[in-house]
């Protein structure tokens, strides 16, 4: 089994184990150098911007750690677009209470730039408060701004 860190709507458990049922998840922590933010507005199909993470010295982006199992893998690579060109696998250090870890993300595989829909960025905020981010990082991302006004659902 590997490590994946999950920075997007993919910090929520239960959206996790809806199409990985066999990669518990194992931890919280921070990718550190790096930083949240959005690319590739109309290159995917829909509204807005997709969420990515670039190098960024000082940064740091909360992470939610999966250990997924290899029967989950496929799958998740396609959820996340690696099949489909969008997205590639990068991996980095990942920082807990109980150490340093190896983990995958996915990074979107284009220029960055664009705002997401006001409903995406919501699901990315309630994501990382179910994951137990801290109040500020959840804040901060709240007030980032976006194409819509509100989130639609």
């Amino acid at each position: 089994m590997g490590h994946y860190a999950a920075y997007g709507s993919n910090l929520d458990p239960a959206r996790m184990r809806a199409y990985c049922p066999h990669s518990p998840m194992v931890g919280v922590g921070w990718v550190e150098g790096w930083r949240l933010t959005f690319a590739g507005e109309g290159d995917m199909g829909w509204e807005g911007a997709v969420t990515t993470i670039v190098e960024s010295p000082g940064d740091r982006v909360f992470v939610s750690l999966y250990d997924v199992h290899p029967w989950d893998a496929a799958q998740l690579d396609e959820v996340e677009g690696v099949t489909a060109g969008a997205y590639q696998k990068l991996t980095v250090r990942v920082s807990t209470l109980e150490g340093e870890f190896s983990a995958w993300v996915y990074v979107f595989d284009g220029y960055e730039g664009g705002m997401p829909t006001a409903w995406y960025l919501s699901e990315i905020a309630n994501a990382a408060e179910k994951a137990g981010a801290p109040d500020d990082y959840v804040a901060d991302l709240r007030q980032r701004p976006t194409r819509t006004s509100s989130p639609e659902v």
